[in-house]
């Protein structure tokens, strides 16, 4: 039996307003004034608990505490430029733009999307992101150098070890950069006006360049290597330019190639071959170091050879009522250059750079022409 003048026990005091960490765990939903003290030490909570590493908290607002705040849009410095690499294969992104982009974004440009990776890129958006004045100008200015090589009597095996002298330091210096973020940030710096934002993950495209025009000038006769890097600097830059310029309005061929472009390759091909066997090799005329069988075209084409019609079953005859020569065999020829050279820029070949593939496609597309109908 209790005593009469037992102490009742003293009662549990809630604070009508609870606590910052315990703001989350009200029933009612009702939160008590804040000042601003208060607020502030608990953004300053909240940052230090994220951690300097953190970046941007994807957690949804919360717009019971300060709705007018949370509608208002966040602001970037370049509305155009976006916020994030795009993450692919739902991987998150790691600063550097993956290879394996959706066909829409590889339909726009060979470099798409600007993602700030080049400043250069950003500052220059139509001179060397858009349009790639500074690379084109290199990519074009190789075949007049081959040229005035050429009229200097410099023979294609003479040049062959000059490229690979080129091509061991270029790689060399690409392997290293894609090892430390330090020398790639000061390629990218000396580099950038010459450079596509998808090489600062990947190989630089003059890599591609030297090897395919080692290749074709290494194992080809003379005038068929010569007619490769020709292809590979004046089509290639013209399928690129017409594409952008113009591939919008025409059927697209395959993701990331226009008729207008393929037309472009086939129409400079068909010119720069009527030019060069046309006009510039008899205009320089031999040289005495040039080789033995240096020229696989000399004029002539024989539209029904041996080989042909012993395939068809005719007997072999007599190859002069099917020769053609002067102006109709170099036309056939020009035709035949541009559609080698629009095929060997539409052609892709187990995603290899189109620098590599071009000179290489064109070379054994002239030389298996003229073989059998040289």
């Amino acid at each position: 039996m209790s005593s009469a003048n037992t102490v009742p026990e003293t009662p549990r005091v809630i604070s009508p307003s609870p606590s910052l960490s315990d703001r989350s765990d009200a029933r009612d939903g009702y939160f008590a004034p804040t000042t601003r003290s208060a607020s502030r030490r608990q953004k300053l909570s909240e940052v230090s608990d994220e951690g300097p590493d953190s970046g941007r908290s994807h957690s949804p607002p919360d717009t019971t505490t300060s709705p007018s705040r949370n509608r208002r849009p966040k602001r970037r410095s370049n509305p155009k430029i976006p916020a994030s690499p795009p993450a692919a294969n739902g991987n998150t992104p790691n600063g550097f733009l993956s290879p394996k982009l959706p066909d829409a974004l590889r339909d726009i440009s060979r470099s798409p999307s600007p993602l700030d990776l080049i400043p250069l890129h950003t500052r220059y958006r139509s001179f060397i992101h858009r349009h790639e004045i500074p690379r084109k100008l290199l990519h074009v200015s190789i075949g007049f150098l081959t040229l005035h090589l050429y009229s200097r009597g410099v023979q294609t095996l003479q040049i062959t070890p000059v490229l690979f002298s080129a091509l061991v330091p270029i790689a060399v210096t690409d392997f290293v950069r894609h090892r430390s973020e330090k020398v790639n940030k000061l390629y990218i710096r000396c580099m950038g006006a010459l450079m596509r934002e998808t090489e600062v993950s990947g190989y630089n495209g003059v890599i591609w360049y030297l090897l395919g025009a080692y290749v074709v000038l290494r194992f080809f006769p003379k005038d068929v290597g010569v007619m490769g890097v020709l292809l590979l600097s004046w089509c290639d830059t013209a399928a690129s330019t017409f594409g952008r310029l113009y591939g919008r309005y025409t059927p697209r061929l395959r993701p990331g190639k226009s008729l207008a472009g393929t037309m472009a390759a086939w129409l400079v091909g068909v010119v720069t071959a009527a030019a060069f066997w046309g006009w510039f090799v008899p205009y320089m005329g031999s040289f005495p170091s040039d080789p033995e069988d240096a020229f696989m075209f000399t004029g002539r084409l024989n539209l029904l050879p041996d080989c042909v019609r012993g395939l068809l079953g005719w007997e072999a005859g007599d190859a002069s009522s099917t020769t053609v020569t002067g102006p109709l065999a170099l036309g056939i020829m020009s035709v035949v250059s541009g559609f080698v050279a629009a095929s060997s820029e539409f052609i892709d070949l187990w995603g290899w750079d189109d620098n590599l593939t071009i000179p290489v496609l064109s070379g054994l597309g002239l030389w298996g022409f003229l073989k059998v109908f040289g």
